[in-house]
């Protein structure tokens, strides 16, 4: 089991007993927009998702850890997908679930602590990630991570009638800052 310890917080695998926070969170309409849902997810789906979150990255080419501060109080979850071992590389994802547990510091410790992991543990070369124009807390969070801009996807996402432009943000190992 991955256990990452920081001094706020901890990254862990999923529990069964994270089913109740995911399914939350998942179905939580407005969180739709960063993830691209469409529909909403079963109790029975997410449920077998969480049955099966324990295989390996190698295997499913993805990674989900709870963020927690505390025993049993699960504040979000930091991914990695679209895993590629041949060119050492993944995609990141973060989400802390409540406003008032925003911009206390664990998002920027839950990713320094996955940046850690994914180059130190899994011999990654670069993290990348997806972040809508407009999303300034989250630029800004991986910005100061050590992400560069390094496109801009225009017209990218259609949401509420409108077009948007999206940022490619990439991490290379040997330039983290």
């Amino acid at each position: 089991m991955i256990t990452l310890r920081g001094e706020k917080i901890y990254l862990r695998a999923v529990e069964p007993e994270d089913a109740a926070f995911i399914f939350d969170v998942e179905n939580d309409e407005t969180l739709w927009e960063l993830s691209h849902t469409q529909t909403p997810f079963s109790k029975h789906t997410i449920q077998q998702y969480v049955q099966n979150a324990h295989k390996d990255i190698f295997e499913v080419k993805q990674l989900r850890l709870i963020i927690e501060a505390e025993k049993n109080k699960p504040l979000g979850m930091i991914d990695l997908f679209d895993f590629d071992f041949k060119n050492k590389r993944a995609g990141v994802g973060i989400l802390i679930k409540s406003n008032k547990n925003r911009q206390q510091g664990f998002g920027t410790e839950a990713l320094h602590l996955l940046t850690q992991y994914s180059f130190n543990k899994l011999d990654l070369h670069q993290l990348y990630c997806n972040i809508a124009e407009d999303n300034e807390q989250s630029l800004k969070l991986f910005q100061n991570a050590g992400f560069q801009k390094v496109g801009l996807k225009k017209d990218w996402n259609y949401s509420n009638g409108t077009f948007t432009n999206e940022y490619l943000l990439q991490l290379v190992k040997n330039k983290c800052i």
